[in-house]
């Protein structure tokens, strides 16, 4: 097994280790960003097709190059990989696709990073792998019957992905509700809705609503802000409600509680029998190859800002690690320069993130 040896590796060829990559290379730094997979972008890649983001282009930039396109359109998950690809080569990003990190862990002065056909060392590395690892399926989902058809939603592309019959979409996120809009064309959907979620709509006065929220300043607040703390772990609505699907066909549900054979039983008492169950249920974090300090006793990650207690790991595209923007596209660039910042020592400098997303605007905005 051969050795290789870098100044930072960065984990993840996706929107935040393309940033952060960015940033490295106006630094001069040897390095290395290594992707699991054997594509960039793979996140956006397990998506289904038909997804539109609900944050207009010109919210949806990296560092240094402009999403192409009418900057007020709204751009489809295939514009988002293409963007991908083509900013890794317009900035000539040195990435090792199929490279997947086993293990990480430091020995002397070196992180020693172990993928399946080399050891890495490096200084310092910046974990940038996102918010969505581990599709998270409820326990519930193993009383269904085995002839019941059941699919996380990474694993949804299109409606002819599922069977006939009645389709039980479950998660009261975007997710959800925009996969069950696309499914009620075609058959009886039912959305269990376990938490409600506040709705914004998509134009609010002629204006897109990323607009007033970024004029108002409202997503420039911090994760440790009074409202930050309030808005953390909540996922708002775009251009979607309750009301809404419901107009379309889609019948809305509480929270689905058990599941026996072909049943699912919902927390106000109520039962349906389905033949097919989409888990929109997000996901969870997965970090168990770091062998590092740097998870609390109930397993969320000890950083600040991305900054770790153990010195040169740093994290990226973290969600709200550090506002609501910090693991959406188009606005993680924040961040990137400052853990650039912290790869340098504070001594090398990062160029002003501030470009022509918003005009006089500061904070985040949802990428999708």
């Amino acid at each position: 097994m051969t050795d290789e040896r870098y100044d930072v590796v960065v984990i993840g060829a996706g929107q935040a280790g393309l940033a952060i990559g960015h940033f490295l290379a106006m630094q001069s730094k040897r390095f290395v960003v290594v992707e699991a997979a054997d594509s960039i972008g793979s996140a956006w890649r397990s998506r289904w097709e038909s997804l539109v983001l609900f944050t207009p282009r010109r919210y949806d930039a990296l560092p240094g190059l402009a999403f192409p396109g009418d900057p007020d359109g709204y751009p489809t998950r295939d514009e988002v990989i293409a963007y991908l690809e083509r900013y890794a080569e317009h900035f000539q990003l040195p990435i090792a696709l199929s490279s997947p990190v086993r293990s990480l862990r430091k020995e002397s002065d070196a992180f020693v990073l172990e993928t399946d056909v080399k050891r890495i060392l490096a200084s310092q590395v910046v974990v940038a792998t996102g918010p969505f690892q581990v599709p998270n399926v409820p326990a519930l989902a193993a009383g269904l019957a085995a002839d019941v058809f059941q699919t996380h939603s990474t694993g949804y592309r299109r409606p002819a992905d599922i069977p006939e019959g009645r389709v039980l979409v479950v998660g009261g996120g975007n997710t959800g509700f925009q996969i069950a809009k696309e499914l009620v064309a075609s058959r009886e959907v039912h959305l269990a809705v376990g938490t409600r979620q506040k709705p914004l709509p998509q134009r609010l006065l002629g204006r897109d609503v990323f607009w007033w929220l970024t004029r108002l300043g409202l997503l420039s607040k911090t994760v440790e802000s009074r409202l930050g703390r309030r808005l953390r772990g909540r996922d708002t609505l775009i251009g979607s409600s309750p009301r809404q699907v419901k107009r379309v066909g889609v019948q809305v549900r509480p929270r689905a509680v058990r599941a026996d054979g072909r049943t699912i039983g919902f927390a106000d008492g109520g039962e349906l029998e389905v033949d097919a169950v989409v888990w929109a249920s997000g996901y969870r974090p997965d970090h168990s190859w770091i062998e590092l300090p740097v998870t609390a006793e109930d397993g969320t990650l000890r950083q600040r800002r991305g900054v770790t207690e153990v010195p040169g790991l740093y994290f990226l595209g973290l969600s709200w690690q550090h506002t609501r923007g910090s693991a959406l596209l188009g606005f993680v660039a924040d961040d990137a320069a400052y853990i650039a910042r912290q790869l340098g020592g504070g001594s090398e400098p990062v160029p002003d993130t501030n470009d022509s997303r918003a005009p006089q605007a500061t904070g985040a905005a949802e990428g999708i």
